[in-house]
């Protein structure tokens, strides 16, 4: 057994397996980031799909601008939708965005797993430490509804699930055991590959080995519901809370591009709206600008027939998505200034 871990480990560092990533608090107590100039591998799935090699910035961003004040710059902010690690340097949205906006830099702050409420730490370190003023903010569905704590996307701030009062939250600490782990590459591909839970496989195998009845009575048919969507009360706390946070700063410009529910549009599901409307309202009545992606998603699709993922097994956008968003926001920046 010892000699097959050993030989199995040779081979998976053969392989390009996702290596450890090494997040932490590098930078900022309240904004998790890779150590600076880190260097990583990401892969998908257990026949390691769409490798890419990657190197954090000096401020542990993934991007290969190193940051530095400058009050020209972009701030493009949200989670890895805008990391997008799955995706080369030349197809992510900030270099779309850079490539669009002469002489301006676009600054990435992507932060994996991450909130509406992270997202305004962010705006704070981009403006105390690089002076931008300018900001363009991307929200996945469910950013508003993560940024209850215990959602597991919480890097700092979030708001007390029963209170909706604002608190803050840091995931649990690593244990040694784990930390070993992550540097071995059997391991990663266990359980970043695979996506091997230890604690979900007893309960799985005892569930697959009961008896299957037959079915008597079929399940009744609900409506379909976003993952995203939440009570009307919940997402006017989590509004409050952000503006809140970032009210202090002086920001020029504050534009928000919402992804659509493109897990509704490639079903052909009627998809929920009250939670977006709602978001929308809030950010334009403080004086932002709001590109909503739900018309040009479906336009997109009804004309090529094409989807807008990477794949099966990855729902962040593709290329093709990214440069209809760019287009969107590119426009918006040259249509008013």
């Amino acid at each position: 057994m010892c000699l097959f871990l050993i030989i199995a480990e040779i081979v998976f560092r053969i392989l390009p397996v996702s290596t450890s990533t090494e997040v932490g608090y590098h930078i900022d107590d309240l904004i998790l980031t890779y150590p600076p100039h880190h260097h990583f591998i990401a892969a998908t799935g257990w026949n390691l799909e769409n490798v890419q090699r990657h190197r954090s910035n000096n401020f542990g961003f993934l991007s290969k601008i190193e940051f530095k004040p400058d009050p020209t710059a972009v701030a493009l902010i949200g989670d890895s939708f805008v990391e997008a690690s799955m995706l080369s340097e030349s197809e992510r949205l900030s270099t779309r965005l850079s490539d669009g906006l002469k002489n301006r830099a676009v600054y990435a702050f992507g932060g994996p797993g991450s909130s509406l409420l992270d997202y305004a730490e962010r705006i704070r370190l981009a403006h105390q430490r690089f002076g931008i003023r300018e900001f363009i903010v991307v929200l996945e569905l469910g950013d508003i509804k993560q940024s209850l704590c215990g959602s597991g996307n919480n890097h700092g701030p979030c708001l007390a699930p029963a209170t909706l009062t604002l608190t803050t939250t840091h995931p649990a600490a690593t244990s040694v055991a784990k930390r070993y782990l992550r540097h071995s590459a059997l391991a990663q591909y266990l359980f970043s590959q695979l996506k091997l839970a230890p604690a979900r496989l007893l309960p799985a195998l005892v569930e697959s080995s009961k008896p299957v009845l037959p079915i008597t009575k079929l399940p009744a048919i609900h409506a379909y519901v976003s993952p995203g969507e939440v009570s009307a009360i919940v997402s006017d706390a989590v509004h409050r809370a952000f503006f809140a946070r970032i009210a202090p700063f002086p920001i020029a410009r504050l534009i928000f591009v919402l992804d659509s529910d493109r897990q509704a549009l490639n079903s052909g599901a009627t998809p929920s709206t009250d939670t977006r409307r709602r978001f929308k309202a809030a950010a334009q009545h403080r004086g932002a600008e709001v590109i909503d992606l739900a018309e040009t998603f479906e336009a997109a699709l009804a004309a090529t027939g094409l989807r807008l993922e990477i794949s099966p097994r990855d729902a962040h956008w593709n290329p093709a998505a990214v440069t209809l968003i760019a287009q969107q926001v590119l426009a918006l920046f040259n249509a008013t200034p």
